[in-house]
């Protein structure tokens, strides 16, 4: 597999790209309402020296972490550090446990959804001087798949998405699905009708889960199949429940078979900004709460997920894709249900 598959290839998806799409401008200029993007808005680069990033979160100083994910599963994963005033990244954590989606929790500590091929496969915290200290990696007894995304809300709940993309180790749970864990610990299963989550997040008015369902049919991305597998790929929202508990489902958007929707983040206006991650047209797409569609910010390479900044960044958009860290300046605010800023 040559350098540019490897930057590019998924850890949740099957796909393989034309030459001429791995090599898409970084300018193309993005489209859609105006109430979002500003007359000249674009994407620009700050950092393009990673393998996969991925899980974009910022803390209550403004901040920005982000994952780089290893596609060897003998190599270590790392979480990296931008500084917004300097610009400057730095490696946070050498050895992140193949860290994937990161969020804050109320408390200020940062945590990670942790996968397998050679990775923790647990929710785990990662210290201020970047060491990991694992929380929960069983569920009923059973380790978990390879937890990939997550979001915290204000009470301090965990909502993580449980999928199987790649990795050799063996599979101890019958589903894929999203779980919660509560302050005090407690896991639960929360979605029975998504077949394989992936990005999660969740309404300012903490009514509705966000979740993408992303299934290639496949556990392991690095073997092709004889047949081409069905997919399964949409963007849905569920009622939630003040126990936790999720009703009511409705499909957002129906990706068919391409691949749909990895990260996303939310504006407080409720708008959804999915890391879509389709051959022919992938990038930022910006959602009403109904679904409806509202802006594209193309990506130059398969993007991966996003959140916003704070104080003099809250207007600004930071988007992991391929190997690299982009940002975009926009209309809208960014919605950040844990943090104090300051």
């Amino acid at each position: 597999m040559n350098q540019i598959l490897k930057k590019c290839l998924p850890l949740c998806i099957l796909v393989c790209l034309p030459n001429s799409l791995l090599h898409a401008s970084i300018f193309t200029k993005p489209t859609g309402d105006a109430e979002i993007l500003p007359k000249n808005a674009m994407l620009k680069e700050i950092w393009n020296e990673g393998e996969f990033t991925e899980g974009v979160a910022v803390n209550s100083k403004g901040d920005i972490y982000f994952s780089d994910i290893a596609f060897n599963p003998k190599e270590k994963g790392r979480i990296l550090k931008l500084d917004p005033k300097s610009g400057t990244v730095k490696v946070h954590c050498k050895d992140s446990g193949k860290s994937n989606g990161l969020f804050f929790d109320p408390k200020g500590r940062l945590i990670a959804a942790c996968g397998a091929n050679g990775g923790h496969r647990a929710i785990v915290e990662i210290k201020p001087d970047g060491t990991v200290a694992v929380l929960h990696s069983k569920v009923e007894g059973k380790q978990f798949n390879s937890p990939n995304d997550l979001v915290i809300d204000k009470q301090g709940n965990i909502y993580f998405s449980d999928p199987r993309y790649v990795g050799p180790e063996p599979i101890e749970l019958d589903h894929q699905s999203v779980f919660r864990i509560t302050p005090q610990g407690k896991v639960t299963q929360v979605t029975t009708n998504i077949s394989k989550p992936n990005g999660v997040h969740i309404s300012p008015d903490q009514k509705t889960l966000y979740v993408a369902e992303t299934n290639n049919g496949s556990f392991d991305v690095t073997k092709t199949p004889e047949v081409k597998p069905k997919m399964t790929m949409t963007l849905n929202a569920f009622t939630l429940n003040a126990d936790g508990t999720v009703s009511e489902k409705t499909q957002l958007a129906d990706f068919g078979q391409e691949v749909g929707t990895d990260g996303m983040t939310i504006d407080t206006d409720g708008n959804i900004y999915a890391a879509v991650r389709s051959e022919s047209r992938f990038g930022i797409v910006v959602y009403s709460p109904e679904g409806t569609e509202r802006a594209y910010i193309p990506t130059p390479a398969l993007p991966t997920n996003c959140t916003f900044g704070i104080g003099k960044q809250s207007h600004t958009l930071f988007v992991t894709a391929g190997g690299g860290l982009y940002q975009i300046n926009l209309k809208t605010t960014g919605f950040h249900p844990t943090l104090k800023l300051k």
